[in-house]
């Protein structure tokens, strides 16, 4: 079983430099007037850190409203913002022409404050907090938002996890809200969610591995001459992993099915985020439907983080 948000230490909150875990898918406004009492006029805020691969959006019918806090990721000299202006095609060019090892940073308390002042209650979810301070800046942000106004509710989940499992749990919450459930029953409901999904991911590439001197320059180089992908997983604590490598991407999509197999997975829902690799998303959604049928499966692009860490052609995908 994943930890529980109330059990796990803050993170201390500082640049965000990439570590060995860090390799690596919107906002809700309400006012409570009873559990399901004239659920029809709430409107909810949804707030996630930019580790979601969803854009900021709000529902046809103005009821919810999903909106990001961005990571800054710096390449060289350069600062890239990763929110919804973000060109992350150019961020990945930036990243494969310089030769110094980048770095991210993660959203300030005053960053997720600004987003707390402006509504009454709030669900917010954050990459993992054993991946970076994202959590541990929400936590504050909250605590300063409630000492200037103790009647909001907000409250902050620990995704233990990041990208498309961030996306799955913001779907689910939606879910929730459409059936007319409480803030109160959809935060239970959304912890309780994050203990039971899954995480993987393909990479092609080690270059920022290698910037960082995660592993050796020249096995890194050989690894993506020869076309070998390393796959790897989640953990329950929410520290990432990598487990296994596959060569040629038939191989990884093979990979991938099979261990979702040996996770358990029986169909559902399944996002798949891909940095610039359509097609092979494409080719794997295929290959998970020839197996189970019943399942609904979201393809989109990594934003900026995700970009970061998975690096031109990888894919994270959540079930």
């Amino acid at each position: 079983m994943k930890e529980s948000v109330q059990d796990r230490p803050a993170v201390v909150c500082g640049a965000d430099r990439p570590t060995a875990r860090e390799s690596a898918f919107p906002t809700i406004t309400l006012k409570i007037f009873g559990k399901r009492e004239r659920k029809n006029h709430m409107n909810w805020n949804i707030i996630t850190d930019s580790s979601c691969d969803l854009l900021p959006s709000t529902s046809p019918d103005g009821r919810i409203r999903l909106t990001s806090v961005p990571f800054t990721i710096r390449i060289g000299e350069r600062d890239f913002v990763d929110d919804e202006h973000l060109d992350t095609m150019e961020m990945l060019s930036a990243m494969e022409q310089e030769h110094s090892a980048g770095h991210t940073s993660c959203p300030t308390p005053d960053a997720w404050l600004a987003q707390f002042e402006q509504v009454d209650c709030a669900i917010a979810i954050t990459i993992s907090s054993q991946l970076s301070g994202s959590m541990n800046s929400a936590l504050a942000a909250r605590d300063m938002a409630l000492e200037k106004n103790p009647d909001k509710k907000i409250v902050i989940l620990d995704s233990l996890s990041t990208g498309p499992e961030v996306l799955l749990c913001v779907k689910e919450i939606e879910r929730l809200i459409r059936q007319g459930l409480s803030f109160d029953d959809i935060a239970a409901h959304a912890r309780n969610f994050l203990q039971k999904t899954k995480i993987l991911f393909a990479l092609s590439s080690f270059d920022n591995l290698i910037k960082n001197g995660r592993i050796h320059r020249l096995t890194g180089m050989l690894a993506k001459a020869l076309g070998i992908w390393g796959i790897g997983s989640g953990s329950d604590e929410g520290k990432i992993t990598f487990e296994s490598k596959a060569r040629g991407a038939k191989k990884v999509v093979q990979t991938l099915v099979s261990t979702m197999k040996e996770h358990g997975f029986i169909g559902g829902n399944v996002a798949i985020s891909h940095c610039d690799n359509l097609a092979l998303a494409q080719t794997l959604k295929n290959s998970i439907l020839d197996i189970w049928e019943n399942t609904s499966i979201e393809i989109l692009p990594t934003r900026g983080l995700c970009s970061y860490y998975a690096e031109r052609g990888g894919l994270i995908i959540s079930y």
